[in-house]
């Protein structure tokens, strides 16, 4: 009985660019369904059963047979009881009136009732989920087969605002080529399963997502709303959208960077910036920490305000606070400046002896980052490379660095203190290789 799982929205989601958004024509054949598919009839047992389960009410019978639990059921649509297994006692069954046939599922119980994917918190909403799929895929399984043979998405709604959207961001930054490449790089969208609250169509076939709940996908970056089935056939490479965006530490650094249209997440400039401005001289500079509690103000300011976060001088004089703020981003990536895909290649290259092929090694796994993840370390290594040269004040020289950022930029993909311990060394290295040759490398 597992149900399909399906999603969409019942208004339009994309509404920036209201005057040019057309809303499509919601298919209603599978609402109607819905609204026909029988209701559930709770079939009660007339006495106290011994050793009922806590988590099942009235509808439980015990230890019967089948043949028995059709006698109870009547042959009434929809009618549905409860019982224990008579060949394998302690295992439960839902047996249910569908079709004109009684139908047995085994039945379980983790905290949520489940018969299959979808977890319910009442058996009540369970079979009439149960109910709803087994009419719609009985009634319109032909019709649900061929729902993506005619998709709106390509016209309307995400589709063209996005094309558009990127079409007038290319001719912004035509000249710009390296930009281009970061704010169209490839970007996998992150398709969530989701339940929707009332009535939701597919942004990709316009047809009704049935079920109670589970009824598809959405898209985490762009807010796309599809049934599953459906979400094969949408393009990875979404534009996410910026009301979507909650927050900018934690958030991966390519949405980000396409969200925001920039070369690099703000975060890397606005603090670059203002080490920059009254910072290079500091002594222990990346070294030092700042008092925790203010970081985390930081880190909310962005979150909360953006590129309009004030983190100037007069807010926090401490330098260390705005150097700790950016070790803090780039230790809260979900996926780190250097790459779980790329981490081991560039522990492989530190290991090579001869410094040249080293740093050739070093330079061709460069060429492997994301854009967004090679435009941001290429940024920060040309700032690092600006510490190095005030090292007389600040003592911070590229090994320093190294030991710093080493594991603030490149973590194993395995969580394992031990991998993490044996590499440090290497991780170091390689940041110090960055920052010596950064005109070299990139």
């Amino acid at each position: 009985m597992a149900a399909s799982s399906n999603s969409s929205l019942s208004g339009s989601s994309v509404s920036s660019d209201a005057e040019e958004y057309q809303p499509p024509i919601w298919k209603s054949y599978l609402y109607q369904l819905q609204q026909e598919a029988p209701r559930p009839k709770r079939i009660i047992c007339p006495g106290e059963v011994e050793n009922r389960p806590k988590y099942y009410g009235r509808e439980f019978h015990g230890i019967i047979s089948r043949e028995k639990a059709d006698e109870l059921l009547g042959g009434v649509e929809g009618a549905y009881i409860l019982r224990e297994s008579q060949r394998q006692p302690g295992c439960y069954t839902l047996a249910l009136r569908f079709g004109n046939q009684t139908l047995n599922y085994r039945l379980f119980y983790d905290g949520k009732h489940f018969v299959g994917e979808k977890r319910f918190e009442s058996i009540h909403d369970l079979v009439t989920d149960g109910l709803i799929t087994l009419y719609i895929e009985t009634k319109a399984s032909e019709y649900i087969s061929k729902m993506t043979t005619n998709p709106i998405y390509e016209h309307i709604g995400y589709a063209t605002l996005l094309r558009e959207k990127v079409s007038r961001r290319l001719s912004r930054s035509k000249n710009e080529s390296r930009k281009a490449s970061v704010t169209n790089e490839e970007h996998t969208a992150v398709e969530k399963v989701h339940t929707f609250r009332g009535p939701h169509w597919c942004e990709y076939c316009a047809n009704f997502m049935w079920g109670l709940i589970a009824q598809g996908v959405r898209c985490s970056d762009c807010g796309l709303n599809v049934h599953k089935q459906c979400s094969k056939h949408v393009p990875n490479d979404c534009q996410p959208d910026l009301k979507r965006i909650k927050k900018v530490y934690c958030c991966d650094l390519t949405t980000l960077v396409k969200a925001h249209n920039t070369q690099r997440p703000m975060v890397v400039d606005i603090c670059i910036r203002e080490i920059e401005a009254r910072g290079l001289k500091s002594e222990g500079l990346y070294r030092v920490s700042g008092f925790t509690e203010h970081i985390e103000d930081v880190k909310m300011a962005f979150d909360r305000d953006g590129e309009k976060a004030d983190i100037s001088a007069n807010i926090y004089p401490d330098i260390n606070i705005i150097t700790g703020a950016l070790k803090l981003y780039f230790r809260d990536l979900p996926i780190p400046v250097i790459t779980y895909d790329t981490y081991s290649k560039f522990i492989e290259a530190a290991k090579i002896s001869n410094a040249d092929e080293r740093l050739e090694a070093v330079h061709e796994v460069l060429m492997l980052l994301p854009p967004a993840h090679y435009e941001t370390l290429r940024y920060l290594m040309i700032h690092l490379k600006k510490v190095t040269m005030n090292e007389k004040d600040n003592f911070m020289n590229a090994e320093n660095l190294g030991i710093v950022f080493g594991p603030t930029l490149m973590r194993p993909p395995e969580d394992s203190t031990l991998t993490t311990l044996h590499d440090m060394r290497y991780q170091k290295l390689i940041v110090q290789i960055l920052i010596e040759n950064e005109d070299v490398l990139f």
